[in-house]
């Protein structure tokens, strides 16, 4: 038997909003029709009216569900560098406690209208939690190297702990380009074309990465000195950080994660270089480590394709989408349906789950969020209610 709701407004996504719209869903979740309020009148149906604007689930293409026992550990504004070092100082080693604080982070996820999750891992720890989840999670096996000669021992690892992981969804991708050499990088792209997968990688989150790609200067020989690492053998590009980095992916589909000082040069070098990349910002994450934001008219403007990520509960306060949503409109302006856009469909396009959800739209189970909007669409609160 068919439910129906209805809004204020229905954003269908794929297509214009619908005043008091209301939307027929199977039992099952699966979307049966989306009616305007003349078309339920005229077939006399019953359905259930909100106060509110109903949107479809959001995607959370960027997440570390392994660091949730960290939430309120670091200190705010401390910069990547120090940021780092304060993971690594912190690296805890109670599995009863680590795996609390996975599932009350995708409790949390959950609760906030998430639907599905690109999740960074560095090991097994999360399987179980994902498994038994209501959300749907592809795992990013993350690799770190700097080293060359160790790139093929490290892929070796990966590929365990990737194997381990199965039926689930996962893949096998780079930290970031100043943790990972040019050898690991090549091995990396190999592994995601042979399997026709698809890569994420932290991208230009603080201008020390561009510095030490461009002369070998900046924050990040502080990191290295601190692991104790000898990268006597790195040579720098003279160029930023993407530019050095992204001719060593090659085709697959690539998700640029922070991007919080990528320049309109290096924009224009990836659409050169590749043809199929995604934008993730992670606004409250990029605030509460370096207390800055992407240039986000620059994305709009260059017509890049954004997806939306929280990061971690060791970079964040909560996991919510719309919270990050919320935080872009408040400081950068950003039209609410675009914000839907990156929140939602084009989440679901990278992760290829396009078929399924995304959108509200006949045959898809997208999962349907009660939202609060101002009359001119500004987000009012952080609040949502699961309809299903």
């Amino acid at each position: 038997m068919l439910k129906y709701f209805s809004a204020n407004w229905i954003f269908p996504v794929n297509t214009n909003p619908i005043k008091n719209g209301i939307v027929a869903v199977h039992p099952n979740g699966e979307i049966a029709d989306i009616l305007t309020a003349e078309q339920a009148l005229s077939r006399n149906v019953e359905f259930e009216k909100y106060a509110g604007v109903i949107v479809p689930g959001f995607i959370n293409t960027h997440c570390h569900l392994e660091l949730s026992y960290m939430l309120g550990k670091i200190p705010k504004h401390t910069g990547l560098v120090e940021f780092v070092q304060s993971i690594i100082k912190s690296r805890h080693t109670d599995i009863v406690q680590d795996k609390l604080a996975m599932q009350e982070a995708d409790k949390m996820m959950f609760d906030n209208g998430i639907i599905a999750v690109g999740d960074i891992s560095n090991q097994i720890a999360s399987k179980t939690i994902k498994a038994n989840s209501k959300l749907y999670y592809h795992t990013f096996v993350e690799v770190m190297g700097f080293n060359p000669d160790r790139a093929s021992a490290i892929m070796d690892s990966a590929n365990c702990i990737k194997k381990e992981f199965l039926p689930l969804a996962a893949s096998i991708v780079p930290h970031a380009p100043y943790s990972v050499s040019s050898e690991l990088f090549n091995l990396i792209n190999e592994e995601a074309e042979q399997h026709n997968t698809f890569i994420t990688v932290h991208n230009q989150e603080t201008q020390n990465e561009n510095s030490f790609f461009k002369d070998k200067t900046g924050g990040f020989l502080e990191l290295y000195k601190f692991l104790g690492l000898d990268i006597s053998f790195f040579q720098p590009s003279g160029k930023t950080s993407l530019q050095s980095w992204l001719p060593y992916i090659k085709k697959q589909k690539t998700l640029l994660v922070h991007n919080t000082v990528s320049s309109k040069a290096d924009i224009k070098f990836a659409r050169q270089k590749h043809a199929n990349l995604y934008w993730c910002l992670c606004p409250q994450a990029n605030l509460y480590i370096e207390n800055s934001l992407p240039d986000v008219d620059l994305f709009i403007d260059e017509n890049v394709k954004v997806t939306l990520g929280t990061d971690s509960l060791a970079s964040n306060q909560q996991l919510n989408i719309l919270s990050e949503m919320k935080t872009l409109q408040e400081q950068k302006h950003v039209d609410f349906e675009k914000l839907l856009q990156w929140a939602t469909i084009n989440g679901a396009e990278f992760l290829g789950l396009e078929k399924k959800i995304g959108t509200i739209e006949k045959g898809k189970s997208p999962g349907l969020n009660l939202i609060q909007l101002s009359e001119d669409f500004i987000i009012e609160d952080d609040g949502v209610i699961k309809l299903i």
